[in-house]
């Protein structure tokens, strides 16, 4: 909590606790039985958690980008999988609150807020995943409806949500031609796949989504038509900020059983604890943690303030905290030994839960290409 407001440190501690009270003894079980928490997750909107950077008039908490990565943090250390799927939800309503017209704001925030309703966000396709701007599914305007057709793949929430924030081509191809349309549950044509076996994440489902002559009115348009990949991309900068502050999480609980290991557990008659080379270790992670909570910090900060850097300070910082924190994870379940492979010890759930976090809302090649990008047109 160092450099922390008092008033962010009361967030850190009501999320740090909820965290450890209603997450972390469940934690297991959600992973194990597939179970998405939809009640505890209510009780987190109840502490303003379902709409952390919306604004108030539409049920939302209003906190700033810096506040919300403390509070991500901290409720990863007790879920991720339930953590990370939460923060997608908050990019979905933001994007509603952000590039809603009054009545859009009005008709789905109240309602994604409190968490009565949850929300996906519908980029990934089957044929385009790093290369978003190619996406197929497409919007054809009929009077004042559009006719959506396509597939969305890897879609957390998929199936048990209930908005769906999708990105479809209504024009040309290439980014200007994409536009951003809210779909309910319930439309007709809108279907799911099956649910995805995955190696972590799994107390939140994930489906492919599929629309099949889905009539959606003009009026569940957000922004004007060509702007939707314009909008993808603002959400992703906050997703990647919020995605890293999950894996800080992992990582920050990952040192601590580590660090409890250590002291605990004897070899060759003393504890692991008074090994320099795994003092040296443990020594490396909680650098390597702070370091990548700076930079997360940072970038959160930048977005807040609408910095031109923005954008490639937040894929700097996804890129640096999420294979970091990884690379913390993976340490800590090394310090364990045997244990840490056992689905006994939590270390080995926040291996699986983090690993994912290099791949999504932008692959971390993809984070590379944006920064190199930055500094070559400089």
């Amino acid at each position: 909590s160092a450099g922390l407001t008092e008033e962010q440190k009361e967030f850190q501690k009501v999320a740090l606790d909820f965290a450890a009270k209603e997450m972390a003894p469940h934690m297991a079980e959600w992973d194990e039985k597939e179970i998405f928490p939809v009640e505890t997750m209510r009780k987190a909107a109840q502490l303003g958690f379902g709409g952390i950077y919306v604004k108030p008039d539409v049920g939302g908490s209003g906190l700033s980008r810096l506040d919300t990565s403390i509070i991500f943090e901290a409720l990863s250390t007790g879920c991720t999988s339930t953590t990370a799927y939460m923060s997608i939800h908050n990019m979905c309503v933001w994007m509603i609150d952000t590039f809603g017209n009054e009545e859009q704001r009005h008709r789905f925030c109240p309602s994604l807020c409190s968490m009565e309703k949850f929300a996906s966000y519908c980029l990934t396709e089957p044929g385009s995943g790093s290369d978003a701007a190619s996406l197929l599914t497409s919007a054809q305007r009929k009077g004042d409806t559009y006719i959506l057709n396509g597939s969305k793949a890897f879609i957390s929430g998929g199936g048990d949500t209930d908005v769906y924030v999708v990105m479809c081509r209504t024009g040309g191809p290439g980014p200007k031609g994409i536009s951003c349309l809210v779909l309910e549950k319930g439309t007709p044509g809108l279907s799911f796949g099956k649910k995805e076996k995955k190696v972590g994440w799994n107390s939140q489902p994930t489906r492919a989504v599929i629309f099949e002559d889905c009539v959606v009115p003009v009026g569940n348009r957000l922004g004007a038509e060509g702007q939707g990949f314009s909008i993808a991309m603002k959400g992703l900068n906050g997703g990647r900020i919020n995605i890293a502050s999950c894996s800080l999480g992992a990582a920050h609980a990952s040192v601590l059983l580590a660090q409890e290991h250590l002291t605990v557990r004897k070899q060759f008659g003393e504890p692991l604890a008074n090994n320099q080379y795994l003092q040296f270790r443990l020594a490396e992670m909680a650098t390597r943690l702070v370091a990548a909570r700076l930079m997360v910090r940072n970038a959160a900060r930048a977005l807040q303030e609408g910095r031109e850097d923005a954008a490639v300070l937040c894929s700097m910082a996804k890129l640096f905290a999420t294979d970091e924190c990884f690379a913390i994870c993976n340490q800590a379940l090394q310090m364990h030994g045997g244990y840490g492979y056992l689905k006994d010890y939590a270390v080995q759930q926040f291996v699986r839960d983090i690993r994912v976090h290099q791949i999504l809302e932008g692959t971390n090649e993809v984070m590379r290409m944006i920064v190199a990008r930055n500094l070559l047109q400089g």
